[in-house]
């Protein structure tokens, strides 16, 4: 009797092991496939840079691109002559341009007018309800000069959680811009065709999610390290 209880009792630890062992594969496979995947509502969102690439280290960007060059519709910092220039596709309610933002700023910094830093617009409508409008706003704020300023005070509510309509209109008073000049801006939608095209065009140049960013014509996709584009920027200059 005790000799088949203990038999029982070793079948039912191997069982259980084995069940074990199927269930943890199970919930390791489904997570490297929630990491894995990139694709929302149909759209593309480029994730980081893969993990198993080093920091230092190029992801194989694509090949140059006909991307639309600088013109004076172009907000740019640093010198629009630059030898090297960055075109930035982006979206402000996108988590990863949020954090793409800290890249840009650290570029900026470094090269100053060595470097031409460009932003455009590639808000992805389906899956971020904000970040048209938010898009418009810098728009009508740089109407009055200050796109820049209106450009990180969205990042900052997105940041915060706290993206709408009403805080882009509180954000002009903040700014100091002529208020009823900026709403009556944002409430036509005087901006969205311009917003549209911008889109379209980085669509046409190979941008399929966002952040996007083309050096030199050459599309480097996701937010990566600041050292990939040190790299990829120290070898144009």
């Amino acid at each position: 009797m005790s000799e088949n209880k203990t038999g029982v009792d070793k079948m039912s630890f191997v069982f259980g092991l084995v069940a074990g062992i199927a269930v943890i594969s199970v919930v390791i496979l489904l997570n490297q496939n929630f990491k894995s995947s990139g694709t929302v509502a149909g759209e593309v969102v480029k994730n980081d840079v893969p993990a198993a690439a080093a920091p230092n280290q190029p992801s194989n960007p694509a090949p140059t691109a006909n991307v639309k060059p600088l013109s004076k519709d172009d907000y740019v910092k640093g010198d629009p002559n630059a030898k090297v220039v960055l075109i930035e596709y982006s979206d402000f309610e996108c988590p990863y341009c949020l954090r793409h933002q800290e890249t840009m700023q650290q570029i900026a910094a470094a090269y100053g007018s060595q470097i031409a830093i460009a932003f455009r617009h590639f808000p992805l409508t389906s899956i971020h309800p904000q970040a048209q409008k938010a898009a418009e706003a810098s728009e009508c704020a740089a109407e009055q000069g200050k796109f820049w300023e209106m450009h990180d005070k969205i990042f900052e509510a997105n940041a915060a959680g706290t993206m709408s309509v009403a805080k882009w209109k509180e954000l002009a008073g903040s700014l100091g811009l002529k208020t009823e000049q900026f709403n009556s801006c944002l409430d036509s939608g005087k901006y969205a065709a311009k917003i549209s095209q911008e889109a379209g065009e980085g669509a046409a140049a190979g941008v399929q999610g966002t952040p996007a960013t083309f050096i030199n014509g050459q599309l480097v996709s996701g937010a990566v390290p600041y050292e990939q584009f040190k790299q990829m920027i120290d070898g144009s200059l």
